[in-house]
């Protein structure tokens, strides 16, 4: 994992689906878990998704909070 990818969870906003336009960081866990038992989409949306996944199944949130403070979120 690169560090850019932790500060592009907290930039990045979902493409499409029910869940259009909000952040990736901010995606409820059953929708990652959904992207994890489907398949995640290819390419860097896929692996964000999946990052974002992991730490929110283990409960790493908090690693994410000085890069929305930085955001201003």
């Amino acid at each position: 994992m690169k560090p850019e990818s932790l500060q592009l969870l907290v930039t990045r906003t979902m493409p499409f689906g029910k869940y259009q336009g909000r952040l990736i960081a901010d995606l409820p866990g059953d929708y990652l878990g959904w992207f994890a038992r489907k398949g995640f989409p290819p390419g860097e949306l896929g692996s964000l998704l999946a990052l974002m996944h992991e730490i929110d199944h283990n409960g790493l949130g908090e690693l994410l909070v000085p890069l929305r403070r930085k955001q201003g979120r």
